[in-house]
């Protein structure tokens, strides 16, 4: 099947495409991201009024559609951005996440196939900084971030680390997602702390209660897991830094999770 999106020749049953973002200060990666997604029928960004030029560069952006909701939670913030899309297929992306030419293509051949599945996973490259990095428990990252919205929705129970709920056949794609996801120390330590809240307060539903194992062995366990396990060791210094701002993330989540059961 031959794809040329200046002309138009894609079959002779055009499939639209949505392509959707959710962010919140996101003005260091907002220009790059809708630039990858010039290929979609239509980019919906849901923003969580953010407090820098993310709005103002989004905008300017033809194509591109920006909706300010207030944010609850991950799961809630998608599902609202997938009810404002026009189209059935679904490109749900990260702002910090980057497509390649090769994957472009594959993903407009993919939801013309006849025989398609309903949602399909994307493997991811984890930059550190400009650079990739090859273990600490990322050289397995998968994500759903292809599918048809009208037999997938996310789990309102998963607030961050989100899941998406699948009714029907899942595929992969072969080519990769790049994900920078690490700019600096201080940011992906705030973007740790951020997901330890909100998953204490998904611990908090399910009634766990923290004991000493969770306020201490889990974080130090997570942090062996990933620096031995998976290998971390062999990513050098960055190594050690992902996998201890990782197990730092558990250790907030049952820390702030001690908090919210004290107050309740």
């Amino acid at each position: 099947m031959t794809i040329n999106r200046n002309t138009n020749e894609i079959s002779s049953n055009k499939i639209f495409l949505s392509a959707l973002i959710i962010t919140y200060n996101e003005e260091h990666n907002i220009k790059n991201i809708l630039n990858d997604l010039d290929f979609a029928d239509e980019i919906i960004v849901v923003d969580s009024f953010s407090t820098d030029k993310t709005v103002v560069i989004a905008t300017t952006h033809k194509n591109v559609k920006v909706v300010q909701h207030d944010f609850e939670n991950f799961a809630a913030q998608r599902n609202h951005a997938i009810s404002l899309a026009n189209h059935s297929w679904i490109l749900f992306l990260d702002a910090d996440e980057r497509l390649t030419a090769e994957l472009k293509k594959e993903i407009l051949k993919t939801i013309h196939q006849k025989e398609a599945a309903v949602a399909y996973y994307c493997c991811r490259t984890f930059m550190f900084k400009n650079t990739k990095l090859q273990f600490s428990g990322w050289q397995t990252d998968k994500i759903i971030r292809l599918f048809n919205k009208e037999k997938a929705q996310y789990d309102l129970a998963k607030i961050v680390h989100e899941k998406l709920t699948v009714n029907g056949k899942t595929g992969k794609l072969k080519n990769r997602l790049i994900h920078y996801s690490y700019r600096s120390y201080s940011d992906y330590k705030q973007k740790m702390n951020t997901y330890g809240k909100l998953k204490a307060i998904e611990e908090f539903n399910k009634g766990t209660k923290p004991t000493f194992f969770h306020l201490y062995i889990r974080p130090i366990y997570q942090f062996l897991y990933q620096y031995i396990m998976r290998m971390g060791i062999l990513d050098g210094k960055k190594g050690i830094i992902i996998c201890y701002l990782n197990s730092y993330s558990v250790f907030v989540r049952f820390q702030e999770l001690k908090k919210i059961r004290l107050n309740n």
